[in-house]
């Protein structure tokens, strides 16, 4: 018969074990960040009606999106977890309690063009606040904040979450009589890293949109503004009284500054930039995006902002909210190629390995019992193997404690226990070696994910 070549599809990760498991260390750190703030857990479903998933749709959405039909239904995987967020807060909106706050890691699918860290299946790492008719400015700002302790808890030191703010741009740009090209205008300095000042100044003054040399030159000169983020805000403050759009957008950032800062997020970790617009046109307030400061040219690592009706393509109700999105595969990707990830994890996937020196395997089977019933992740090792193919086994799976069964153990009512990265080995009771474990695996807790080297 012929064998079928395996093989995985191009744009999909697979991971070895030890990766796999710094993965997941990864997602449940995220959980646990995530949950400390009281945001629920969600889990929508892969698969939706093509008509559902793609109400806001259109343009390069249709032309990724895995659709296809099963019987008369049309259907296609979801390509984000903010479209099928919207659909299950209005369809559920008569049980939910407002502001609704959930956080979903899950996969999404989108057919582009696989690249280097860029995938076509991948994991989002979401965290939104809806709101019931209004929603405080303030959670504009615990988002971030969030994002901050989330990613110190992963190990991570040398990163900036900038944020601005999409009014003061719309603002801005009604003050030059700009509002007619203000979508296309911050689309295109949305690119201002990728492409460079020269290219958005062409962009700018290009039939498409049309700007005089002067108004380019006005808008590259304005989202220029630099400094602290005090200094930024000063700076803002010479253009107050001319728009009232603008007006709100400097307040709603003056006070997402101020409540960071009482979130004790050090202002190392967030600045105020103009050049922040997001490419979506469903932003209208606050914006984010979140660099590694000695890895500028991966982009941004974690973005999202403010949207003022989440679910206007379901039902009437104004449903604003706040939101910020990790890609979460792509982030694992960059954090490998960059060797970010802790080689010194504890990746198994058990504490001890019991390894009988006997063909009775009853010992073995009692004492990972205790073990078990102690908290230790236990392996017993069932093959019929020599003692040198054991020994290769426990060290190929990185097993922190081996620990032999033999006659003379059995007898005395003890175990040898190995430890794998000393090479020291005792004769200990039971009760001695669960308690070496224990104390050892306790003392691996703490361990982060991530080694950001940037630390000195």
């Amino acid at each position: 018969m012929a064998k079928v070549q395996p093989r995985t599809l191009s744009g999909f990760m697979e991971l070895l074990p030890k990766r796999q498991v710094q993965f997941e260390r990864m997602a449940d750190i995220l959980r646990k960040s995530y949950s400390l703030y009281g945001f629920f857990p969600l889990d929508t479903p892969l698969i939706e009606a093509s008509d559902v998933l793609l109400a806001k749709g259109g343009g390069e959405t249709e032309k990724q999106i895995y659709r296809f039909t099963k019987g008369d239904s049309d259907l296609s995987l979801r390509f984000d977890l903010t479209v099928p967020l919207a659909k299950y807060v209005a369809l559920n909106y008569a049980n939910l309690a407002f502001p609704f706050r959930r956080f979903q890691i899950g996969k999404v699918y989108r057919g582009e063009r696989a690249q280097r860290g860029r995938f076509r299946e991948f994991y989002q790492a979401d965290i939104d606040i809806i709101g019931d008719g209004k929603l405080d400015v303030s959670n504009d700002a615990e988002i971030p904040a969030i994002i901050y302790r989330t990613f110190t808890t992963l190990g991570l030191r040398r990163f900036q979450i900038r944020v601005n703010n999409r009014k003061v741009l719309n603002g801005f740009y009604a003050m030059h009589d700009l509002t007619r090209q203000a979508g296309a205008i911050m689309r295109t300095v949305d690119k201002l890293e990728k492409i460079g000042e020269k290219s958005v100044r062409d962009l700018l003054t290009a039939p498409d949109i049309g700007l005089t040399d002067q108004q380019a030159a006005d808008i590259l000169q304005f989202i220029a503004i630099k400094g602290s983020n005090a200094q930024v805000l000063a700076a803002l403050e010479q253009y107050r009284g001319r728009n009232e759009i603008f007006d709100e957008g400097l307040d709603e950032l003056k006070l997402v500054a101020q409540h960071l800062a009482g979130f004790q997020v050090p202002e190392e970790n967030f600045a105020l930039d103009l050049t922040i617009a997001r490419g979506l046109d469903y932003y209208t307030g606050t914006v984010y995006e979140t660099t590694m400061l000695d890895h500028p040219e991966i982009g941004s690592i974690c973005s999202g902002g403010r949207y003022d009706n989440l679910a206007e393509y379901y039902t009437d109700k104004q449903l604003p909210g706040v939101g910020i999105s990790i890609g979460l595969t792509r982030l694992f990707f960059v954090l490998e190629d960059q060797g970010y990830l802790n080689e010194g994890l504890n990746t198994s996937a058990a504490d001890a390995l019991i390894l009988p020196m006997t063909e009775d395997m009853a010992a073995a089977i009692d004492l990972a019992r205790k073990l078990r019933d102690a908290g230790i992740r236990t392996q017993v090792y069932g093959e019929q193997k020599k003692f040198k193919q054991k020994m290769a086994y426990a060290d190929k799976i990185g097993v922190p404690f081996a620990l032999f069964l033999g006659e003379d153990e059995i007898q005395q009512g003890k175990v040898s226990l190995k430890d794998m990265a000393s090479g020291q080995q005792e004769l200990l009771t039971h009760e001695e070696a669960m308690e070496r474990i224990v104390s050892a695996v306790r003392g691996q807790e703490g361990q982060s994910p991530i080694l950001d080297k940037g630390v000195k």
